[in-house]
């Protein structure tokens, strides 16, 4: 019967089949959030990851690793998934690769010592 000027307004700004920019404000907007969360939070956290594990895969005997607990240590055996850490003198505990948070010192190759 008779129509408000709020329908007349939204009828007439999608009766032409053009560019709205409603539209745009609808999808743009979520994909914009989409874009900045993998570049603020996801890519960083995969970049530390990678370089974690790139540090375990690098761990050799002589070096001096904190673990997780955040007691400090020096490796003296390498295995696959695990390796040998001396906590204290004629102490030595396995601990699993993956607990190792950080590589302090790295130790040198038994060929360098054999040559001072």
């Amino acid at each position: 019967m008779f129509a408000t000027p709020a329908f007349a307004q939204t009828a007439a700004g999608t009766a032409g089949g053009g560019f709205d920019i409603a539209q745009l404000q609808t999808f743009g907007l979520p994909i914009l959030l989409v874009i900045l969360f993998y570049f603020m939070i996801l890519r960083p956290q995969q970049k530390r990851a990678k370089d974690h594990q790139a540090m375990i895969m690098a761990v050799k005997r002589g070096d001096t690793v904190v673990m997780s607990s955040g007691m400090i240590g020096k490796v003296t055996k390498v295995e696959d998934a695990e390796v040998q850490v001396e906590i204290a003198p004629g102490v030595n505990v396995k601990v699993v690769k993956s607990t190792l948070s950080d590589v302090r010192t790295r130790g040198e190759p038994a060929a360098n010592d054999a040559k001072s």
